[in-house]
């Protein structure tokens, strides 16, 4: 399927022969930090009408200081070795996020929140992270699934009716029995409809993994299937901190970071885009290992980015290297930087091995791995759900 910002991925992709290890390592062009146009690409991939570059977003923008730190709840945040995103189309993320916000409605999770939910701009990130699909549809199809895991912890962790930890694990054993379609005898089985229909996060995720199946094959819902219980895991994990109100040591927390993280709305890289990651080389251990890198790296960006809008208390890497070490906050922020940096470049370097040797699919996999992170740290930074009061 053709899209008007494909050839600016493409671009991101180095020629070559393929197959897995028939290729020494050479740089992969556009794996630049700060994200410069890749050789050939127009300075902002552009789609649609009215799409502009993602530097230029609209009210809500956090100022960057001359050095390019970013200000946020009295710390600052270092420049970060991640790219800029490749395009920003605000009439396509307004329509994503306007059809996201009705279905939100619809399923019932959020409510009473719904005006706050508008204000967050999920489908703008799903537009920012996907920059070579123009399809609001397919789009909402990834936005869908992102919510619904967004809802497990606006409502069964942080927030709702009644967020007590040790509801969490018969919760999320529901919610992974939606997921990965539970096969109760008959005689069972209305018991579990009736609780599906009670519980609108489990609703959300039946109806996003729905809407999914129209753009994903059988394996690429598999893989979102995995991530998803891996993510459940780390979930039990955290309930497990807040129980015994325990603090996890730095080590802990980031084997916590490569469980709980971005990785089932990373995984749809390549259905949004409208091509298939053979499953061989998205399985082989090489891939997996770029992978987990990219999603931890991004979700120490949010642990960076949310501090201003947490409880002072919250377990997030920087509070942790404070409890730890007994540096100061600045400190812990630009330990944790140093951290996603670190990252970042091993993605970078593994990446461009990866891509020198694959298929053209892993290529633009990782080419898509790689925009996804610059569309996220986008929104991250300018997303009201992280600006401080």
């Amino acid at each position: 399927m053709p899209h008007t910002t494909e050839a600016a991925l493409r671009a991101l992709l180095p020629p070559g022969p393929t197959g897995l290890g028939t290729a020494a390592a050479r740089p992969l062009p556009g794996y630049a930090p700060q994200a410069a146009p890749p050789p050939g690409a127009e300075p902002a991939a552009r789609t649609g009408t009215g799409a502009e570059p993602a530097a230029e977003a609209g009210p809500g923008s956090p100022a960057a200081a001359p050095d390019g730190h970013t200000e946020r709840g009295g710390v600052r945040i270092p420049p970060l070795h991640c790219p800029d995103a490749l395009r920003n189309d605000p009439a396509l993320g307004e329509e994503v996020n306007e059809r996201l916000v009705a279905w939100a409605e619809e399923v019932g999770i959020f409510t009473g929140r719904i005006d706050r939910l508008r204000s967050h701009q999920f489908g703008r990130l799903f537009m920012l992270a996907h920059p070579d699909c123009d399809d609001p549809d397919r789009l909402l199809a990834a936005a869908k699934c992102g919510l619904s895991e967004w809802s497990v912890d606006d409502h069964w962790v942080d927030e709702g009716d009644d967020p007590d930890p040790a509801l969490l694990g018969p919760r999320l054993a529901l919610a992974h029995a939606v997921v990965d379609p539970v096969r109760l005898p008959a005689r069972y089985l209305p018991r579990f409809e009736e609780t599906v229909q009670r519980e609108p996060v489990l609703r959300a995720f039946r109806s996003a993994l729905a809407h999914l199946s129209r753009y994903a094959g059988p394996t690429q819902v598999a893989r979102l299937r995995h991530e998803l219980a891996v993510m459940f895991v780390a979930y039990g994990q955290e309930a497990e901190w807040r129980a015994s109100e325990r603090t996890p040591a730095v080590w802990e927390y980031l084997l916590h970071r490569y469980e709980n993280a971005f990785f089932p709305c990373m995984v749809l890289v390549d259905p949004v885009g409208g091509y298939e990651l053979p499953p061989d080389e998205f399985a082989d251990a090489r891939v997996r290992r770029t992978y987990l890198y990219a999603g931890t790296a991004s979700v120490l960006l949010n642990d960076l980015y949310s501090m201003a809008k947490e409880d002072p208390t919250d377990t997030n890497l920087p509070n942790l290297i404070v409890a730890e070490e007994g540096c100061t906050l600045q400190e812990a922020v630009d330990r944790t930087a140093l951290i996603h940096d670190e990252l970042m470049h091993t993605y970078e370097a593994e990446a461009a091995a990866l891509a020198a040797a694959g298929s053209p699919q892993l290529g633009r996999f990782l080419a898509g791995v790689w925009a996804w992170m610059g569309g996220c740290k986008e929104w991250h930074a300018t997303s009201a759900r992280y600006q401080p009061a």
